[in-house]
């Protein structure tokens, strides 16, 4: 449960930021306070827990997998640099790449964009978790 609460103030800071309204985010406070304590949450604790022992596993494959999986993300959003100086010098083939690459993102399935998002936000709580209990520098 010390998991739970650790994270119940950050993502109470998270909903200040992401809903404007005031009551809509009165609302998803009590929410997240409702669903303390309540077997929802000692599920979202148990996968946390998963994901924690997975980022502090000492094989290099698991532990680095999400980490590595962040940076090709990162390289793919880095890559708008240099297609906007050939955008400045060469438009159409830019263009054509830019076409090629929504292609080519539109194709993939939406779980696997689900899965990225889920991946993503387990490594950055496993890391808060973490570095809350003093085990991440």
């Amino acid at each position: 449960m010390a998991l739970i609460e650790s994270l119940i103030g950050p993502i109470a800071s998270i909903i200040d930021k992401i809903i404007p309204d005031k009551e809509a985010r009165a609302k998803a406070k009590l929410e997240l306070i409702k669903l303390e304590g309540t077997h929802d949450l000692k599920a979202i604790e148990a996968r946390l827990s998963a994901i924690v022992a997975e980022a502090n596993s000492t094989d290099p494959w698991t532990s680095r997998a999400r980490p590595s999986f962040l940076y090709v993300m990162y390289i793919l959003l880095l890559t708008a640099l240099p297609m906007g100086i050939l955008a400045a010098f060469h438009p159409d083939i830019a263009r054509d790449i830019g076409e090629g690459m929504n292609a080519y993102l539109g194709g993939l399935p939406e779980a696997l964009y689900a899965l990225f998002g889920t991946g993503y936000l387990g490594y950055t709580a496993a890391r808060q978790w973490g570095k809350i209990k003093g085990v991440d520098k």
